[in-house]
């Protein structure tokens, strides 16, 4: 799902890291309160999950591929702030050390995938929780992905509009949402439900460690995620 440089164009990728900028630096407000010994360790296992689960590259058709994301299980169990920021730092050690998305197109890949999908994940969890929990993280999972999907699709479909010579030959991504709406979203459906079960399992396995349960202070992975939802 990544997004690789030359596919965005400078009309779309400054405004976007102007306002990744802005969104890191809300999200980093606060952060030295919120990492302690606890949550420093099991922040660093989860995001080292993520991380490894975007190079995992799934062929789909179209001679490209899609990953699982792992973003819905940072956002629930840290927050949207640290799920984002953790995310971003994962997109862009995999930009740099495997060529896995752009620079320039960084910013992009981080709201879309760090930000919208940790935020998704937070709301889908929050709306259904008291319906049936497990469902409540399957689904949140599965919204993520798809959500985050539909916001790469939608930002290269829009680059022959925005970007193009005067007889209409596009300058950098050629296909429009016609193409790059069913080409991601259809394949990223299955991969969310991929997502989903791996996110439950690792929600159980926070619950059993207790990481899901608030200390006196009301701080924890699981409260301190919902909190910051």
């Amino acid at each position: 799902m990544h997004i690789p440089d030359g596919f965005l164009s400078p009309q779309t990728y400054l405004p976007a890291t102007a306002a990744a900028g802005l969104a890191w630096a809300w999200a980093a407000r606060g952060l030295r309160r919120s990492l302690d010994e606890e949550t420093v360790p099991r922040l660093a296992a989860m995001t080292a999950l993520a991380y490894g689960l975007g190079l995992v590259m799934v062929p789909i058709p179209g001679g490209t591929s899609g990953h699982a994301l792992g973003v819905a299980m940072l956002g629930l169990l840290f927050g949207v702030r640290l799920g984002f920021l953790a995310y971003s730092l994962v997109l862009l050690l995999q930009s740099l050390l495997f060529g896995a998305g752009g620079i320039t197109a960084l910013a992009v890949n981080a709201l879309a995938m760090g930000l919208a999908g940790s935020a998704a994940a937070a709301a889908a969890f929050g709306a259904l929780r008291r319906l049936n929990e497990t469902a409540a993280v399957a689904v949140a999972a599965w919204v993520s992905v798809v959500l985050s999907g539909l916001f790469v699709a939608l930002a290269l479909g829009v680059q022959p509009l925005i970007a193009h010579r005067e007889d209409g030959t596009p300058l950098f991504f050629p296909f429009g949402p016609a193409i790059t709406l069913p080409a991601v979203l259809i394949p990223h459906v299955f991969i969310g439900a991929g997502e989903a079960l791996l996110t439950v399992l690792v929600w159980r396995f926070a619950r059993a460690r207790k990481w899901l349960t608030p200390p006196a202070g009301g701080r924890g992975a699981g409260g301190e995620g919902l909190e910051r939802a």
